[in-house]
Parts: C-alpha cells; sequence; structure tokens
C-alpha cells in the first residue's frame, strides 16, 4: 500500500499539470471507486469545478476545487496520472476527470486501480473524511516531546501503534520498519516502557526515512506504483535472511497484527517487563 512518501510524490507529479484547469465532465467506469456522493451526483457536482491546487493529508490526496475537495485514497494499487490530449480510457481506470485549460487544451486525470480498493469522496467537509487523522509526522505539531508523552499514556506493541492513523499520520508498513529499526527499538515493544531517549530516537527515525522516501520518490514493490527507488535503500524491509546492514545479524521476518514485519533480533532486541 502507498505510503506517506509515496502519495506526496503522486500529488507533487499531477499537481503542476491539474491547477488551475477547469474539470469538464466525470467519466466514472466503476461506481464504488466513489464513496460519497452518489456517482450521479459526483457527476453533477464536480463539472464545471476549477482545480485550485493538489496537497497531501496522510495518506489522502488533495484536490483542492472552488467549492468542494476531492479526496482521493489510493489504497493498495491506485494511482494518479495526468493524460495530455483525448485518449482512450486503459482497462483498469475507475475513475477520469476530463480536463480543459484557460486556451482549451484537453487533457485528463485518471484514476487507475487494478484491486479496485481505491476510494474518492466529493465534499465541502473534508473533516468529515481527515478528522480523526493523528497529527502529520513532518509537521509541526509531531516533536519528540509529542511522540514520547503519547507512547507513555497508552499501553501498546509499537509497531501496530505507528500504524494506527488516528495515533500518528501516513506512516505504514515500510516505513515503520525501517523507522524502528533505525531507532533501535523492537516492533513488539511496548509504548509505555520507552524512554524520552526512545522516543526522540524514533522521533528522529521516523522523520529522516520520510524524508529519504520522499527524496527518492517513495518504494516501488510489490504493487503498481510507479518511479520509486527507495526499495534499493531498504535498512529492514524486505531484506529477510539477508545480514543487517548495521551488525551483520541475519534479519527476520514474523507477523504482527496480519502485517509482515522485518526486524534485526540484535540491534533491537525486546526488552521484556
Amino acid at each position: 500500500m502507498p505510503e506517506l512518501p509515496e502519495v506526496e510524490t503522486v500529488a507533487r507529479s499531477i499537481e503542476p499539470d491539474v491547477t488551475g484547469r477547469t474539470i469538464v465532465s466525470a467519466d466514472v467506469r466503476w461506481a464504488r471507486t466513489i464513496a460519497t456522493p452518489s456517482p450521479k451526483k459526483f457527476k453533477e457536482q464536480v463539472a464545471g469545478q476549477r482545480i485550485l491546487g493538489v496537497s497531501r493529508r496522510a495518506k489522502y490526496i488533495i484536490i483542492k476545487l472552488e467549492d468542494y475537495n476531492l479526496l482521493i485514497h489510493l489504497r493498495m494499487s491506485g494511482d494518479l496520472s495526468v493524460r495530455k490530449g483525448k485518449i482512450n480510457a486503459e482497462k483498469h481506470d475507475r475513475l477520469i476527470l476530463n480536463l480543459r485549460g484557460k486556451r482549451g487544451e484537453e487533457s485528463l486525470l485518471a484514476f487507475n486501480d487494478t484491486r479496485k480498493f481505491g476510494r474518492v469522496w466529493l465534499t465541502d467537509k473534508p473533516e468529515t473524511v481527515l478528522g480523526k487523522l493523528g497529527p502529520e509526522p513532518l509537521g509541526k505539531e509531531f516533536t519528540s516531546q509529542w511522540l514520547y508523552e503519547n507512547l507513555r499514556k497508552r499501553n501498546r506493541q509499537l509497531k501496530p501503534l505507528l500504524l494506527d492513523q488516528t495515533f500518528l499520520a501516513g506512516v505504514g508498513n515500510i516505513y515503520a520498519d525501517e523507522s524502528l529499526h533505525m531507532a533501535k527499538l523492537h516492533p513488539l515493544g511496548l509504548s509505555n516502557a520507552v524512554t524520552l531517549k526512545q522516543a526522540t530516537a524514533l522521533y528522529e527515525a521516523i522523520k529522516s526515512v520520510l524524508k529519504e522516501g520522499i527524496r527518492r520518490n517513495g518504494a516501488s514493490i510489490d504493487w503498481v506504483y510507479r518511479g520509486g527507488e527507495y526499495q534499493n535503500h531498504f535498512r529492514v524491509y524486505d531484506r529477510e535472511g539477508t545480514p543487517c546492514l548495521v551488525c551483520g545479524t541475519e534479519i527476520q521476518k514474523f507477523t504482527v497484527g496480519q502485517r509482515g514485519t522485518h526486524v534485526c533480533p540484535k540491534c533491537q532486541p525486546l526488552e521484556r517487563k
């Protein structure tokens, strides 16, 4: 599933080609892609809307329109691309927005989603979708002190807590594994046992791996996301059976909350209370 760096990369890639253009019409090619409103109402409301900008919140892409916000969650295999001119739809296109520029130039914004898990919301109240999300890990609200205090408030295993989008928004399986390894914390360690020093190390690790992920345009591994190269620089993720880049110990893989989890048993010892 695309995580914060991949979603940020997609948002940045489409922003220059869609901002300022007007949505002439929408072609909803798979009705369940539209979470709200109904496909019929979606097509009526989105037509004629000018795109003011593109941003990201957690794993959501936000396309700001004159009267609404278009929220897009890529889920497992979703992707957004801009195609210039009149081009036929591709096999897995689920939603197509036909665009027109100020000089009449035509293009389209296509939401392509092989596995059909992605969803799109058109709403004038984005907080109804985004309101329960935790802070942005690259935002001002996220500090080492905030992380320490909020880890200590909870009695949960570290990795499932980092994956909880109501706790911290945007971190997924890959970047949780990478951050925990960099911070030398075990995924099954308890949040309320973390010291201030450990919380600071985890804070710095989360920001570091996310920034590096963005710099490398995300990771391209087992899904259709295009163009990223962060997979060539993983510390532990998807490296089971190979030596740890820090100490040489063999990376192990096990399951935590139904998610494949990668750890160096030497760098990340599990401390028992």
